[in-house]
């Protein structure tokens, strides 16, 4: 190397540490202070804020450099969507057939084929085979047939990111996905420690017993649902779901989720349930597989549309959601090896299309539970900004949770003027703590906002990005 370019290197990082110090130096009190009392160093923490018709930031710390932003990430899944699909995109589930009605039994099979309706909850299903028992079907003579393949999907392990596959928010995306894969689980204690606590489960999923063993306990409720287990057991009579542990009788009703099943099981068991709970018969079985190409469609049941279905995956950060519309952007993708990549190559071409930077843009499932996906806080502010302007701008406003209101952030600036004036995705993991969206400060002004921490103490940053909201909201 020549002595040129030394100098040049070093005149580069000299540059680089005076601008990362000038920076800091510009960190309001109180978010430095907090940042200092939870052990952050201010290396691991990127912030970005700056005003919807300002041209430049008003405040920035490593907003270059790419961060896991957890389940902030699902904004770049809404950005793409939304500017992809257009907010009154809608999805199409079918329910047809190979044979002919007579006299009120459908002689051949009845296919319910998915077009990737994420939100297709077990009460639209049942009303789906309601309508066909309306339409004179008393008794299926062959099988009902239960076609997922309109998503082209990787192998999908529940295990793979926590070992806690029984987690709902674990749960992968299919072409067919019914109420999101999940079994609510509904426990209410006795009167008195030792009681059994009572159990109602919903929605019926058929082949699947539940053996409760939750007994009531005394104390206070604190986080009540670390003290509960879940696990499953194979019988000769299908799958039993086997739930330990205790619940303090002063936290009342509780639900609790699970998902007990694999996606296809999971469909299986619920139609099955609900065909016979509609008053339908069956000659054959309920059973996964392709419906033929010339199918007779009986009726079709349209999805919420796109932006209502962003609204529901960012208010509670669904995880499931967020996998299911990437995967219908990978459709529309070429090349790749399936709908998941597919979605992450439209995704990144969506935001560098919108001139949003997407230098160490990683996106593995577009829902932010990676320990992989990466983003950089510039990169998520002009995202942010760029929404501003879209004329989708007012569903992707109103998907995020409000600070002290509403969704995953409604706990937080509690008995804060700033309270109802923001609204912001948030996100965690272990080392991870993020937020982004928009405040409204106290002079009618609108920002766009960023901070993400990467650190083992990232958990305790919680007032540090509370800080900073309400510095916003104060007009800095």
């Amino acid at each position: 190397m020549s002595l040129a370019h030394r100098f040049l290197l070093i005149f580069c990082l000299l540059l680089t540490m005076a601008t990362a110090a000038a920076n800091a130096a510009g960190l309001p009190r109180n978010v430095r202070q907090a940042l200092e009392g939870a052990g952050v160093p201010l290396e691991d923490t990127a912030i970005w804020v700056q005003g919807v018709d300002a041209r430049t930031p008003a405040l920035t710390l490593n907003a270059e450099r790419p961060m896991n932003p957890a389940s902030v990430m699902k904004l770049v899944t809404a950005f793409a969507a939304l500017e992809r699909l257009g907010p009154a995109y809608t999805w199409t589930t079918r329910a047809g057939t190979d044979g002919a009605l007579q006299g009120g039994v459908l002689q051949g099979n009845l296919y319910l084929v998915g077009g990737g309706d994420p939100m297709l909850s077990y009460e639209r299903l049942w009303k789906m085979l309601r309508q066909l028992r309306a339409l004179g079907i008393e008794r299926i003579a062959g099988d009902i047939v239960l076609d997922g393949s309109a998503l082209t999907l990787p192998p999908h392990d529940p295990d793979a990111f926590d070992g806690r596959g029984l987690r709902p928010y674990n749960a992968g995306p299919h072409g067919l996905l019914l109420h999101y894969n999940t079994l609510r689980l509904t426990l209410v204690p006795g009167a008195r420690p030792g009681e059994p606590v009572t159990l109602a489960a919903d929605p019926p999923l058929a082949g699947l017993t539940i053996d409760n063993r939750i007994l009531t306990a005394g104390g206070g409720c604190g986080v009540w649902y670390h003290a509960l287990e879940a696990r499953l057991a194979s019988t000769p009579g299908g799958t039993r779901l086997e739930l330990d542990g205790r619940l303090p009788a002063s936290c009342g009703r509780r639900d609790w989720s699970a998902a007990p099943l694999a996606a296809e099981t999971y469909g299986v068991a619920l139609v099955a349930a609900l065909w016979s709970e509609v008053g339908g018969r069956l000659g054959g079985r309920v059973r996964t597989g392709l419906a033929p190409a010339q199918m007779d469609t009986l009726l079709a049941e349209d999805s919420d549309p796109l932006g209502d279905v962003v609204r529901n995956m960012n208010k509670w950060s669904s995880n499931v959601i967020a996998r299911q519309l990437l995967a219908t952007l990978g459709a529309s993708a070429t090349g790749a090896p399936d709908m998941v990549s597919g979605g992450a190559l439209v995704a990144r071409a969506q935001l560098a299309a919108a001139g949003i930077a997407t230098d160490g843009l990683i996106v593995e499932n577009g829902s932010g539970l990676s320990r992989i996906e990466r983003i950089r806080a510039d990169a998520l502010g002009q995202l942010l900004l760029a929404a501003w302007q879209r004329p989708w701008m007012p569903e992707f406003v109103a998907a995020l949770p409000m600070a002290g209101v509403d969704g995953t952030a409604r706990k937080r600036l509690n008995g804060s003027p700033a309270s109802g004036h923001a609204h912001i995705k948030t996100g965690t993991l272990n080392g991870v703590r993020a937020m982004a969206g928009y405040v409204l400060d106290r002079h009618g002004r609108r920002h766009a906002v960023v901070m993400m921490v990467n650190h083992p103490q990232a958990p305790a940053s919680q007032a540090a990005q509370d800080a900073l909201l309400e510095w916003v909201w104060e007009g800095h």
